[in-house]
């Protein structure tokens, strides 16, 4: 069997030119049926990863007049789990390639399906934070090693394409069938059982698991040192906490301390990680151009998307005040646009190269967040569900093929690190794309609320306007209905002003991108025929 040819042979400057599908040879034999039925079980994880970011939004409202959390409380239900989730990522991806990414998988997933459990019936809002952190951790075992396995099984370049094509699509429709599941379970049921979605899925995978996957694990490796990964994930828990905090405008003393606290710890981790002669955590790997600008690319996808769709979500719910479930139908727009955009990339691809496809899919995306300002402003329902379906056919492409870029250019034996970062990258971009990105569309609202806060409104009412459209939907149940109307009706408007500038400044930020990809493939193709 041929063995696998690293990028790093190629110069840097050159690494994404040379990677296109049709200039790379074959490295090994073709993958075979049990493969792709290994594939599909690898998808499972994937769906319920996704389906667990969004699915306890619609549940809060129960389980909150059950449990009584308080304020501090609810906000450490909803966020403990991505926070514990983004700093074991990069952990677990060293752990698999060390014990095993099979193994790793299969702990996980009885992990998962535990704290589901443990979720579900929890008591307390006390025990519900507990299990959304276990949760949180169990899931930082799944993406890597699910990606770091799809490069062992799928070696061929054209399929490995494929395959973390349906790999991607697998988050989307995960992220679209949850608002829809979760709203049908909490028609029927108490606010535990969308938790439990969760528990025949990792049970299913754990039966077929070792029937399907392969395992592998790097015997060279370095050991997984329990004070690295201490290190890495209170570096990402102080990192992603602060950066949420401080970017949504809350510049308390917590927030800013654990910025500062995530930039010490991760610069100390990087620079340690650096001078190993055996890093845990193989941060040179950033060296590379043919690594470090898809990791960048992918990362300017989420940070586009994430905040977008978060607006898009609101915007049904608040501004057009539909239920969860009519919201969540609506929702399967942009699905449907993530789910082919990923699904077509390696064929487009394979025909052109990723260094064509994805300057052209940004500047779909970029006319998808045009169109989505300007339908927003104008009212146009259904050219804002056109919009919606055009951003995510857009940056759908620009995942797939970046995720691809990156398994591909390391060594199988370094899959599962590469994987935890590009996943800890999804998990920064997402974060400070909700954070800047909603910082800029709530900024917008309140200047454009506030001529209509005048004086004679109670001051609890003035300061919930001021603050979002939801918080005044929850404070206005004491106006006259004429007032109640006249508010709703000029926040509304409010609102989809700031959702419009927030769409404006992506659709300018994925033409930068895409022109900025061009720029880099002809320089790249220059020295090419330079032979520089």
């Amino acid at each position: 069997m041929p063995s696998k040819v690293s990028l790093r042979t190629r110069r840097p400057v050159l690494a994404m030119t040379m990677s296109s599908f049709q200039e790379r040879p074959a490295l090994s034999a073709r993958a075979s049926r049990r493969d792709w039925w290994g594939l599909a079980i690898l998808a499972l994880p994937c769906l319920l990863y996704s389906m667990d970011l969004t699915v306890l939004n619609l549940a809060v409202p129960s389980l909150t007049a059950d449990l009584q959390p308080s304020g501090p409380q609810l906000l450490w239900i909803v966020d403990i789990y991505g926070f514990v989730l983004a700093g074991a990522l990069i952990t677990m991806g060293a752990l698999g390639d060390r014990i095993g990414r099979r193994k790793l998988l299969m702990w996980g997933a009885a992990a998962f399906g535990s704290a589901s459990i443990l979720a579900a019936f929890s008591p307390t809002a006390e025990l519900l934070i507990v299990a959304r952190a276990l949760l949180g951790l169990a899931a930082a075992t799944l993406a890597p090693s699910t990606l770091s396995l799809i490069s062992t099984m799928f070696r061929d370049p054209g399929q490995r394409s494929l395959a973390i094509g349906i790999w991607m699509a697998s988050f989307s429709l995960g992220g679209a069938i949850g608002p829809l599941v979760g709203g049908a379970l909490l028609e029927h049921f108490w606010w535990g059982s969308v938790f439990l979605i969760a528990v025949p899925v990792m049970v299913l995978l754990l039966v077929a698991a070792p029937r399907l996957l392969p395992e592998f694990k790097d015997s060279d490796r370095a050991r997984v040192e329990v004070g690295t990964a201490l290190l890495s994930i209170a570096a990402m828990l102080a990192l992603v906490y602060g950066a949420k905090r401080v970017l949504i405008g809350s510049f308390d003393p917590a927030g800013m301390v654990a910025l500062a606290t995530g930039i010490v710890l991760g610069t100390l981790l990087v620079r340690g990680q650096l001078a190993a002669g055996r890093p845990m955590i193989d941060f040179r790997l950033f060296a590379q151009a043919s690594f470090a600008i898809p990791v960048g690319i992918y990362f300017t996808g989420l940070f586009l998307s994430f905040g977008t769709l978060l607006l898009f979500a609101q915007y049904l719910q608040l501004a057009l005040e539909m239920p969860p479930f009519e919201a969540g139908l609506w929702t399967l727009f942009s699905a449907a646009g993530f789910l082919i955009g990923s699904l077509s990339a390696p064929a487009f691809a394979e025909r052109a190269g990723p260094t064509r496809v994805i300057p052209i899919s940004l500047l779909v995306a970029s006319a998808g967040f045009a169109m989505l300002s300007w339908s927003v402003m104008a009212g146009l329902f259904p050219a804002v569900l056109a919009a919606a379906f055009l951003m995510a056919l857009g940056v759908g492409p620009v995942l797939t093929l970046s995720t691809d870029l990156i398994v591909g250019a390391v060594p199988v034996a370094r899959a599962g690190s590469a994987a935890a970062i590009a996943e800890t990258s999804s998990e920064l971009g997402g974060a400070l794309g909700i954070g800047v990105m909603g910082s800029m569309a709530i900024s917008v609202y309140r200047g454009a609320i506030g001529p209509a806060l005048d004086a004679s409104l109670p001051e609890t009412v003035r300061v919930a306007a001021a603050d979002s459209l939801g918080t005044l939907h929850a404070a206005i149940g004491g106006l006259g209905q004429p007032a109640q109307e006249t508010l709703r009706a000029a926040a509304t408007s409010a609102f989809n002003i700031g959702f419009a500038a927030q769409s404006a400044a992506c659709a300018a930020l994925a033409l930068l991108a895409a022109l900025a990809s061009l720029a880099m493939k002809s320089r790249a193709t220059r020295l090419n025929q330079n032979g520089v």
